[in-house]
């Protein structure tokens, strides 16, 4: 499987993936079990607001390298044929590259990366109180 010829929706869709099953692990090691509050508490890291919101302070604190911005472009700048639920356009587009990227990294078998950045992402989260 050869990433660099992926679209950017093709990797949103494995990063969509990758990303929630950090949460889900994250959420259930905190001891939360039941459904209902698990599926509340995980939109707080998964909706489109959250990811665009990481994702911009990803880039205020220059974390992504420059291969790893082109990929979140690829997944920002791609034509979706879904609509935004819930949130504006320009938001579910950036959180479109967000999943990209994550995309990107799983694909490229980037786990060290992949664990760092989603770690940064559950504890932004949780300081921001988003």
């Amino acid at each position: 499987m050869d990433y660099n010829a992926m679209n950017g929706i093709a990797l949103a869709y494995m990063g969509d993936a990758i990303y929630e099953v950090y949460i889900r692990e994250h959420l259930l090691k905190g001891g939360l079990t039941k459904p209902n509050k698990l599926q509340k508490l995980a939109t707080h890291y998964v909706s489109a607001k959250a990811q665009a919101f990481l994702i911009e302070k990803m880039k205020a604190a220059d974390l992504l390298t420059t291969e790893e911005k082109e990929f979140f472009k690829r997944g920002r700048n791609a034509k979706s044929h879904t609509k935004a639920k819930n949130t504006s356009v320009g938001t579910y587009r950036i959180s479109t590259g967000f999943e990209a990227l994550f995309g990107y990294l799983f694909l490229s078998e980037q786990k060290e990366r992949l664990d760092e950045l989603a770690q940064w992402c559950i504890t932004t989260v949780e300081k921001e109180g988003k």
